[in-house]
C-alpha cells in the first residue's frame, strides 16, 4: 500500500476537507479499508507572511522541509493541500525526495476532459496574479480569465481575513457570487475554477444559481490522489 504525505494547514479547514474526501473516495473502491495518510500541518500565517514579503526562496525552503519530514515518516508521494503554495511548486518538486501531485495539472486535465476553452480563475490575490495557472493552461490551449482589479482585491480580502479564519458569512458569499455573475455576462466564461481550497466551502451552495459549473480544485486534487493511492 502506498502512503500519501500531505503538507496541510494552508489553511486548516481545507486540510480537513482533503482528509475526509480522500477517505471517502478510497472507500468507494475498497470498502471497509482506509488509505495510509500522513499530514504535516504548517503555519498558514507564516506562509502568508513570506508571500507578502515576496520571500519565495524562503517559502520554498519551508515547503521542502515539510515534505522531507513526510518522506522520513514513510510517505511515498505527496501533495500540498492548497493552491497558492503552487506558486513555487516546480522549485519544491525539484528538491523533494518524493514525487508530488500538482493541483494545477490535475485541474487542467479536468478542464480539458470537460472540453472547456475559457474559464474564470478565482483564488487569493497571489494566485490570480501569478503565472503558475496560466502557464499550464495556456500550453493546453485553455484561456484563463481573472476578475477585474477591484474584484480581485475584494476576493483576496475575504479570503485572507475571513475564509482562512474559518469565517464564511452569507454577505461575503453573495459578494463573491456577484463577481462570478458579472464575469459570466462580461467575459463569456464557461466555468469557474475555484483555485482556492477554501472557496468551495463558501460557494458550493450557490453553484446551482450560477448557470455554469464551479470546478472544485480540492475535489479534483483529491481524485488524483485517490487514483495514485489505488495504483
Amino acid at each position: 500500500m502506498k502512503t500519501l504525505g500531505i503538507v496541510g494547514g494552508l489553511g486548516p479547514e481545507s486540510t480537513i476537507e482533503y482528509y475526509r474526501f480522500i477517505l471517502a473516495g478510497y472507500r468507494e473502491t475498497r470498502p471497509g479499508t482506509a488509505p495510509a495518510i500522513i499530514i504535516n500541518s504548517l503555519d498558514v500565517d507564516y506562509g502568508i507572511s513570506l508571500l507578502d514579503a515576496n520571500q519565495l526562496n524562503e517559502l520554498t525552503d519551508y515547503l521542502v522541509s515539510g515534505f522531507e519530514r513526510l518522506a522520513r515518516a514513510g510517505a511515498d508521494f505527496g501533495l500540498m493541500a492548497a493552491n497558492t503554495p503552487h506558486l513555487v511548486f516546480d522549485q519544491v518538486q525539484r528538491r523533494s525526495s518524493i514525487p508530488l501531485l500538482s493541483i494545477v495539472e490535475a485541474t487542467c486535465d479536468e478542464v480539458k476532459r470537460r472540453g472547456l476553452h475559457r474559464v474564470a480563475l478565482l483564488g487569493t490575490g497571489f494566485t490570480m496574479r501569478g503565472r503558475f495557472y496560466p502557464d499550464v493552461f495556456t500550453r493546453a490551449g485553455v484561456e484563463l480569465v481573472v476578475p477585474a482589479e477591484q474584484e480581485r482585491a475584494l476576493i483576496h480580502d475575504k479570503y485572507i481575513n475571513e475564509l482562512l479564519k474559518n469565517v464564511f458569512s452569507p454577505e461575503s458569499r453573495e459578494q463573491i457570487f456577484a463577481i462570478i455573475e458579472e464575469m459570466r455576462k462580461r467575459d463569456r466564461i464557461e466555468a469557474v475554477v475555484l483555485a482556492g481550497t477554501e472557496l468551495p466551502l463558501i460557494l458550493r451552495e450557490v453553484e446551482p444559481r450560477a448557470g455554469i459549473p464551479f470546478l472544485d480544485t480540492t475535489k479534483i486534487h483529491v481524485e488524483a490522489a485517490v487514483r495514485e493511492l489505488l495504483t
